[in-house]
């Protein structure tokens, strides 16, 4: 009781110093109430020069403020940030009210601070210094204790009176989220995960109000997709009646004429069947030609609700979405589809991926459910109506081939009846798996199994008379088989000519058989395509083979096959684009580093990393190129011979980025050893030495930018710090962040920053954002999610939740995204779904100007995204 009997009289003295300060009456001004608060009006520049001292982390710092010519007792410097992300000492505090830099910290001449009543009560700081000597020190934790008492009368707004919980002024007006922003006078602060982080406005900016708001004038259009998904999905390509051959990569299916050129049926290109929401699993073309249909799987939204599978039938030549069939009718996703032959393809025959793998049949005119069964427990990797006959359907997947009888009911909905019959092997050996069949002219079934060998199954005379009746006598049995591929046959054509072609895993060959599965002729697929996984016929003796490498091949088996489609096999994150030309490298898990020419949309080269890659970036010159792998090793290569000349290793850790500086005299190398690595360059970019390191990060550095002059870096690390360094200088941190608040940066890549913290989503956690790019001409930033989008944002987008323009098409998180150097293209990365997307960038800044209307019809998202 003495002790705060104490405390208050401390205060209630300093109240009365206060009420009687010579120094606020000289100015004029009344004295600080509860209520006040003295911070310069959003975006003024400060009445005085702050000097932000900082420990090597964002959040661990200190203000020093300096002589100024402000009226007596007003302190207006940037906010400091305090340890274990609490509210800052000697700041402005979110709620209203101020304070000082604690009882006994030196000021300099000519600036009163505020009186210690209005003070929040100050952190220790095991690193703190002060100029008090010992015996001031019990005085000063009086002094303190004071101050706290008065605080409990005075209810400072800041987040610590309110156990960090309540919500914050937003700076983006109304809607915006309130419980993340907070705007200051010369400052906005965000918070992730709880952790404030700080970001000073520029002194160009008088007010958030005078930066732009709404979504960019430009808009994007897909212009190309790399990539194929061979390596884990069957019935996956096919040729349409206009030629073009149809398959799937990502959320999106692909219409292509082989030749390249502008997209449209009638010149080549692609074009994209883009209504999906998530991954595309399966494809089957009409016996029209045109029309398609495509399944999917369930996938998650942005908010992780379970998103239903669903099968879209659209036309390929319009793009037009004619039905939606089986919503909320299938579980995991759709694996395998047909439709039906003999009747003008009246039918469509679904397998769903739950557990017991269901069987239906529907009505494609009408989308209703004709017929549903239990299929089996085992996987089921391919189904198919017999085109003799609608009411046999097959289906084929581990240790089973299923013949199924199916009656319709009259058509009425769910009155049609499934009954199987499963297929016998006898004296046959029992394959692991039979991935695919094909139906014969004759009526005979051809199936592919997991030992190379191919197997002919018919039926007894009796079968034929009384299909599915279930009879003693009815049994399906294997009448023939010819070992064909060592491995596994992946795929099985029927050719108009009546031959059937094979096309085997391990030997990667593809084999023609003639009658009584005789060996006609044959080639065998290069190694590095992969194995064989699915065959479609093109014009003449031309063949389409996809691959289990990603690749899609044109050719015959005469004169060979060369790849016409190429994309990654694995989880893909390095991305840089050319400084002067349209190419762009990649690299990811499957330690490939490609080049790819953005103009005739193929892969220039290729090579072996042997490791996996993270990141890359071209020198200014173009001549070389810096690659960082997992092991903290990084290299330096020739871009025209491909050559490794320079192989270095800093650390033992994963790089995450590498950036030349823009004049190309420095290589910045960030690796998840929280620290920054510097290189000296020579002026072709072949030979670098060590200049030196930038330590003071607490966790792995992600991200990092070069000024303008090549004299300073910006970075971010994981968890959330923004530092800037004097590289220049010696590589050493600038403590001081509030002067860096005008420097102009070379590339915007950083995802926190005051420039971009608008790109953020509501009640982010962080990690919402992957990747972010500002274009050239510095107009919009691209932003990759976590959640499968692209968005096109305004610049600067210093708006909390601002709206932006949002893309969809890839099936998985979004991982990087760059602008090519004269901005007309964006090139986009998905992780898993290993695919690349070239975006055309259209409206004001791009090729031409913006669509009248979008290719679909946008729609207000939660993020306030317009959707397109």
């Amino acid at each position: 009781m003495e002790l705060v009997k104490a405390a208050l009289a401390e205060a209630l003295r300093l109240l009365r110093l206060h009420g009687a300060s010579p120094s606020l009456q000289a100015s004029g001004m009344p004295a600080p109430t509860r209520d006040s608060s003295p911070a310069a009006p959003p975006g003024l520049p400060p009445t005085c020069s702050p000097a932000l001292v900082s420990r090597g982390t964002q959040t661990d710092t200190e203000v020093e403020m300096e002589p100024s010519s402000a009226p007596p007792g007003l302190s207006n410097g940037p906010p400091a940030l305090q340890r274990g992300g609490e509210e800052p000492s000697g700041t402005q505090s979110e709620g209203g009210g101020s304070s000082s830099s604690g009882a006994g910290s030196p000021g300099p001449p000519g600036i009163l601070r505020p009186v210690q009543p209005l003070q929040l009560a100050e952190t220790p700081r095991r690193n703190s210094s002060s100029s008090s000597s010992p015996s001031e020190r019990p005085r000063q934790k009086l002094s303190r204790k004071a101050a706290s008492s008065a605080n409990l009368f005075l209810r400072s707004g800041s987040t610590e009176s309110r156990g960090g919980k309540d919500p914050l002024p937003s700076p983006g007006g109304p809607g915006s989220r309130r419980s993340n922003y907070n705007l200051e006078g010369i400052s906005v602060k965000m918070f992730l995960r709880g952790r404030p982080i700080t970001m000073y406005i520029p002194s160009g900016i008088r007010s958030l109000e005078e930066l732009p708001s709404g979504p960019p004038p430009e808009t994007l259009s897909l212009d190309w997709v790399y990539g194929y998904r061979g390596r884990d999905s069957r019935s996956n390509l096919f040729v349409l009646r206009s030629g073009e051959v149809v398959y799937f990569i990502a959320c999106v299916v692909v219409l292509y004429r082989p030749g390249g050129g502008p997209g449209g049926p009638g010149g080549g290109g692609q074009r994209h069947y883009r209504g999906h929401t998530d991954c595309v699993r399966c494809l089957a073309v009409h016996p029209d030609g045109v029309r398609v249909a495509s399944g999917q799987t369930a996938g998650v939204d942005k908010d992780g609700k379970p998103l239903q599978p669903v099968v879209h039938v659209w036309n390929s030549e319009s793009l037009n979405k004619l039905q939606e069939i089986g919503l909320g009718a299938f579980e995991r996703g759709v694996g395998a589809l047909a439709f039906s032959a003999a009747d003008q393809g009246a039918f469509l025959c679904v397998v769903d991926d739950s557990n017991e793998h269901m069987l239906s049949v529907w009505d494609c005119s009408r989308g209703i459910k004709l017929a549903e069964i239990k299929s089996t427990n085992d996987s089921v990797l391919a189904v198919g109506f017999s085109p003799r006959d609608s009411s046999c359907i097959v289906t084929s997947g581990k240790s089973h081939v299923h013949f199924w009888n199916w009656n319709g009911g009259a058509g009425a909905p769910g009155n049609g009846t499934l009954s199987r019959k499963q297929g016998v092997f006898g004296k046959y050996k029992k394959p692991k798996f039979i991935p695919c069949f094909v139906f014969l002219p004759d009526g005979d079934i051809l199936t592919g199994d997991s030992e190379g060998n191919i197997l002919t199954w018919g039926r007894s005379i009796c079968d034929s008379k009384t299909p599915g009746r279930g009879g003693a006598k009815e049994t399906y049995g294997i009448v023939a088989q010819a070992h064909a591929h060592e491995g596994s046959i992946f795929a099985l054509c029927l050719r108009r000519d009546g031959t059937v072609l094979s096309g085997g895993g391990r030997d990667r060959r593809l084999v023609q058989w003639g009658p009584g599965l005789v060996a006609l002729q044959e080639a065998e697929i290069p190694e590095h395509f992969g194995a064989v996984r699915a065959i479609a016929e093109g014009p003449g003796s031309e063949l389409l083979v996809g691959t289990t490498k990603n690749a899609l091949l044109r050719g015959d088996l005469a004169q060979g096959f060369s790849p016409v489609i190429q994309g990654h096999t694995d989880e893909l994150w390095g991305l840089c684009t050319h400084p002067f030309q349209n190419r762009f490298l990649t690299c990811g898990h499957d330690r490939q580093l490609c080049l790819w020419d953005g103009e005739g949309h193929a892969l220039a080269w290729s090579i072996d990393l042997k490791e996996i890659g993270f990141c890359a970036d071209f020198h200014p010159s173009g001549a070389v190129m810096a690659v960082g792998l997992s092991t903290g090793r990084w290299l330096v290569l020739d871009t025209e011979t491909r050559e490794i000349v320079s192989d270095v290793t800093d650390g033992n850790e994963q790089l995450s980025v590498v950036r030349y500086s823009p004049d190309g005299l420095y290589l910045a190398i960030g690796s998840h050893d929280n620290m920054i690595y510097i290189y000296s360059v020579s002026s072709d970019g072949a030979k670098s030495s060590r200049f030196g390191r930038c330590v003071g990060h607490s966790s792995f550095i992600t991200h990092l930018d070069w000024s303008k002059d090549g004299n300073f870096i910006m970075s971010n690390s994981g968890d959330y710090e923004i530092l800037y360094w004097d590289v220049a200088g010696g590589c050493k941190l600038l403590r001081n962040r509030y002067e860096s608040r005008d420097r102009e940066w070379a590339t915007y890549t950083c995802v926190l920053g005051f420039h971009v913290y608008g790109v953020w989503p509501d009640g982010s956690d962080g990690t919402d954002i992957n990747s972010l790019c500002r274009s050239h001409n510095e107009r919009v930033v691209a932003v990759a999610d976590d959640f499968c989008k692209v968005h096109l944002f305004q610049y600067p987008c210093a708006r909390a939740k601002a709206p932006s323009r949002m893309y969809g098409g890839h099936g998985s998180h979004v991982t990087s995204v760059r602008f090519t150097h004269d901005d007309l293209f964006l090139i986009s990365l998905g992780g898993k779904d290993a695919s690349i997307f070239q975006w055309r960038v259209l409206g004001a800044g791009g090729a031409g100007p913006a669509p009248a209307t979008p290719s679909r019809t946008p729609s207000l998202s939660p993020a306030s995204s317009l959707d397109v």
